[in-house]
């Protein structure tokens, strides 16, 4: 008789965790529970998308500093204007009591003319 009681108890216990470990399961594939589940994991890749984008940021920094120092370009910047872009064609501005415009000669080959198909 206390094997069959024995063996009674054993199955139904077993019954009660096999039910309760379905049910579980099936409580994380219901579409709330998934839906739960994707939008936790969509933020967690955005805050290690996040702290990606600032460790590039922070190398980058890092780096210009470097090539900066390198370069000579942290000593700040030169009293010395840049050269002239244009050069004077006609040098009649140049006497005094002189009237005449200053005609410039441009000195690129880039045109303006935006619809050239060419």
């Amino acid at each position: 008789m206390f094997r069959r009681t024995f063996w009674f108890t054993a199955g139904a216990a077993a019954g009660v965790w096999a039910t309760t470990k379905v049910n579980r399961k099936l409580r994380r594939l219901t579409p709330e529970s998934l839906a739960a589940q994707a939008a936790n994991k969509a933020i967690d890749a955005g805050h290690r998308l996040k702290e990606f984008a600032l460790d590039v940021r922070d190398g980058m920094a890092q780096r210009e500093a470097e090539l900066g120092e390198v370069l000579g370009l942290n000593h700040g910047p030169d009293t010395e204007l840049p050269p002239q872009r244009r050069i004077a064609a006609i040098g009649d501005h140049e006497r005094p009591g002189s009237d005449k415009q200053i005609k410039y000669i441009e000195n690129t080959t880039y045109t303006y003319n935006r619809n050239e198909d060419h």
